[in-house]
């Protein structure tokens, strides 16, 4: 197979064609930045049992801490652990989307993808008990 040709570096050289959606920057970019998300939250809420698990347990949390936390900093760990839990849990969903869009036929590598992904929301709800405990412990 032969060597793919050097970069260009004539400046007058397009850019490589990009996705026909890539935004184009500007307060027009912040407003789709902000509904893309919000459709992830909903999809993440209609098809992932387990984030809707994590937040029928998290939002309580959150809603005790500025009642329960020793301090301001603390509280503010004490919450960030929780968004943390939440956050691994819909970057896990979207891996195990992408593997289950390319093939939902069993792959080692897809697998290994979303073995890692689970793995990371463990390791995150670890971090969140330990962190509070160590907070609440007397």
């Amino acid at each position: 197979m032969p060597a793919p040709d050097p970069p260009s570096s004539d400046a007058a050289t397009p850019p490589p064609a990009t996705w026909a959606n890539k935004s184009r920057g500007g307060i027009r970019r912040v407003f789709n930045a902000v509904a893309y998300s919000c459709a992830g939250l909903r999809a993440a809420l209609q098809h992932e049992a387990a984030f809707r698990q994590e937040l029928w347990v998290g939002v309580p949390l959150l809603v005790t801490v500025p009642f329960i936390a020793p301090g301001r900093w603390q509280g503010l760990l004490m919450a960030l652990v929780i968004v943390a839990v939440w956050v691994a849990e819909l970057l896990n969903s979207a891996i195990e989307a992408l593997a289950d869009s390319i093939s939902v036929e069993p792959h080692p590598l897809m697998k290994r993808a979303k073995d890692m992904g689970s793995a990371a929301v463990m390791l995150t709800l670890l971090a969140a008990v330990a962190t509070w405990a160590v907070l609440l412990w007397p």
